[in-house]
């Protein structure tokens, strides 16, 4: 499909405001990486400027190089540097002076170390937390090669959210993903997490990939069968014509569906689910924040995310 105009529904404002500038100005000031540049994510504009709350940006640790080439994703390949032992701290003062109370907190993957950066990406947890216990902290994390010992660790610095994503369904894993990953690996990622914290947990899927709708359903049936909470769907965008083709333009009514089906059928505790929604997309940190920071029941919370993210 790679060449087709995209649809109407697709279409983006580039990113401005003042709100913007600052935070850029500031995570390049500290030699920080945001997935939401290296991924080129849609809904960048939006998430920095702010508009319901003080702004989130999510922070790509580790560098912004990857070990794992998957065929969706825009992070390069290879030449992975060392780590730099500052990037805990100085996340966390970036955190501080942006003056975010929600905090995403991803990496790329890393199989050229031991322990996968697990260590590295705890870190960066506990120099939030101490700073200030109030912020919430959502994980996004790599599979770290299924290691439950690399998984516990994460768990063990205090996230208030671990998402790691399965991506799309059992049968497009490859090519859409790097070799390396896997369905049942993702799966018992989340289940790990599920079971051995009181964290909320989540994970995401692209549709337009050519996945059919039993896939899907099987999809979510598995995720809830090892408890995750959250789910998130957004439609495939191909970087760049190296990438895997866009399969399909999915309907916007599509994409509601599968949001009625998960929330409604499947029992998550909430769905966001869109054309241009991403993992870390707004509504769910919204959600998040008004199930925890506010109290409020899981519809009340539904509510109130879906009203301010409009």
């Amino acid at each position: 499909m790679t060449g087709r105009r995209k649809p109407d529904w697709l279409k983006m404002r580039p990113p401005s405001g003042q709100r913007f500038t600052e935070i850029k100005q500031n995570l390049r000031s500290r030699n920080l990486h945001t997935v939401c540049e290296e991924a080129n994510c849609p809904n960048l504009g939006e998430c920095w400027s702010g508009r319901e709350g003080p702004g989130t940006a999510t922070f790509m640790l580790m560098g912004n190089r990857c070990s794992r080439g998957c065929n969706f994703c825009d992070v390069q390949t290879g030449g992975m540097e060392p780590l730099d032992p500052n990037e805990p701290a100085n996340v966390a003062e970036a955190v501080s002076e942006i003056g975010l109370d929600y905090v995403v907190l991803t990496s790329v993957d890393r199989d050229d170390l031991a322990d996968g950066g697990s260590a590295h990406f705890a870190e960066t947890i506990r120099e939030i937390k101490t700073r200030d216990s109030s912020i919430l902290v959502e994980v996004l994390t790599p599979d770290f090669q299924g290691s439950p010992d690399a998984v516990q660790r994460i768990l063990d610095a205090g996230p208030d959210v671990f998402a790691h994503n399965i991506e799309t369904v059992e049968r497009l894993q490859w090519p859409v993903r790097d070799r390396r990953a896997g369905y049942e690996q993702t799966l018992d990622v989340l289940q790990q997490a599920s079971e051995e914290s009181d964290v909320y947990t989540k994970t995401s899927l692209m549709l337009g990939l050519g996945e059919y709708h039993h896939e899907v359903y099987q999809t979510l049936s598995d995720l809830r069968e090892v408890g995750v909470d959250i789910v998130t769907f957004g439609q495939y965008l191909q970087p760049s014509r190296s990438h895997i083709d866009v399969f399909e333009y999915v309907h916007p009514d599509a994409f509601e569906t599968w949001r009625e089906v998960a929330e409604k059928e499947m029992n998550f505790l909430y769905c966001a689910s869109g054309p241009m929604v991403r993992s870390s997309y707004r509504a769910g940190e919204l959600f998040v924040d008004a199930l925890l920071r506010d109290g409020r029941s899981v519809e009340q919370a539904r509510k109130q995310a879906r009203v301010s993210s409009d």
